[in-house]
């Protein structure tokens, strides 16, 4: 089993006596991202978000020195449980971050929250935690799965088109893009393709599509399947003949692989890096200096992740044995999120803008997603209110 592990550590306090146990203790945070195989960039992009908001913060959390160490799941459920296990039981991590897949927030949800550890996800957002199962113990900095594809849908229907393609992945994040696509669309779905996770040849749907002639396509496609779905795409001829909006598909993970292929296509999301607010422009200055790359929306949302906690952390003045301090102060959310306004709903889910972006190639021949315009405007998830308040 192929194990990474990255051990960002900060000088320990030297322990005095008189001084509260908490404050002579680091502060430990198990991060698990996906950092092999095709889909490593999503997974890399959370863990340098996350290291870049623990470089802002001088290396402390509510005074107490942060040590982050980091694992791969592998994007294999049952090794993530026991990566997991691991960060719980000998690690003894006080927060766990992750992961970038709902198939395997699926899988460590159950061991973090029974453990009593908080669990702060930075990407994945199924709908199965934002309703009654909902828990005091798990809070997202990204969005309610279903709320960024609800964008497309309602840009679909907005621009009239009648007959649409749908092409998603096989798991629980694809289900949850068609449930909210069709939140908005109301015309006719001519197919909707489930494939294979980490599918990466096309040529039978794009076979379909061209033969079907929709209005437009829908595709939820992350990372490598994305890479090769918008390159496929191209080179059948299909591009600027039918409209391709899509989510997770196109962005600053893959465009440095899908290039030219991707200018002009249609996303949705609840951020851009050209987002004009003073926070976020100093952090894509730092990503873009710290490693050479512009930051997707994983990375963003890592980034606030780790203020989220600090902000928790810093409420309750580093001592963490108090659980229902905690959750009052995480509930809170008292920071400021790269994406200018946003808070929790009931079901600990944000509440927040969502927008329609466009893959741009930037002056200085870099590829971005620029915001076209926005969609929704404080916008909650509708699985809240099945949340009970005081979860």
């Amino acid at each position: 089993m192929k194990h990474v592990m990255k051990t960002l550590g900060m000088v320990a306090l030297v322990v005095t006596s008189g001084h509260p146990a908490a404050a002579q203790e680091k502060l430990k945070i198990g991060v698990l991202v996906t950092l092999s195989g095709p889909p490593a960039v999503l997974g890399q992009q959370a863990r340098d978000g996350f290291a870049l908001a623990i470089k802002d913060l001088g290396g402390k959390m509510g005074g107490r020195d942060v040590d982050v160490v980091v694992v791969d799941d592998e994007l294999k459920p049952d090794v993530a449980v026991t990566k997991v296990k691991g960060l719980l039981e000998r690690d003894k991590v006080d927060f766990v971050v992750g992961p970038i897949f709902s198939n395997v927030l699926l899988a460590i949800h159950k061991p973090v929250i029974d453990a009593n550890t908080f669990l702060i996800s930075p990407n994945a957002g199924p709908s199965s935690y934002a309703g009654k199962a909902c828990s005091p113990f798990f809070y997202v900095t990204s969005y309610q799965n279903d709320q960024v594809h609800e964008v497309l849908g309602k840009v679909a229907q907005d621009r009239g088109y009648k007959r649409v393609y749908i092409l998603v992945p096989n798991y629980q994040a694809g289900k949850d893009a068609v449930a909210g696509f069709k939140q908005d669309f109301k015309g006719e779905v001519l197919e909707e393709s489930y494939i294979p996770l980490g599918t990466l040849d096309y040529q039978a749907e794009l076979s379909k599509i061209a033969s079907m002639k929709p209005d437009a396509v829908f595709a939820f496609m992350p990372g490598g399947m994305g890479v090769n779905l918008v390159k496929q795409y191209k080179q059948a001829g299909l591009a600027g003949r039918i409209p391709f909006l899509s989510a997770f598909t196109v962005d600053e993970s893959t465009l440095p692989a899908q290039q030219d292929a991707a200018v002009g296509l249609y996303g949705g999301g609840n951020w851009a890096p050209n987002l004009d607010t003073p926070q976020n422009k100093k952090f894509v200055a730092e990503y873009e200096a710290a490693y050479g790359k512009v930051p997707a929306s994983y990375a963003f949302q890592a980034y606030d992740a780790a203020m989220l906690i600090a902000s928790a952390v810093t409420s309750v003045k580093g001592d963490l044995t108090n659980k229902a301090a905690i959750t009052a102060a995480l509930k809170k959310a008292d920071f400021t999120s790269l994406r200018g306004a946003f808070k929790f709903n009931t079901n600990n889910y944000p509440i927040q803008n969502f927008y329609l972006t466009k893959v741009a190639k930037r002056p200085d021949g870099k590829f971005e997603t620029e915001i076209d315009e926005k969609v929704f405007s404080n916008y909650g998830d509708r699985y809240a209110k099945d949340c009970p308040a005081t979860n």
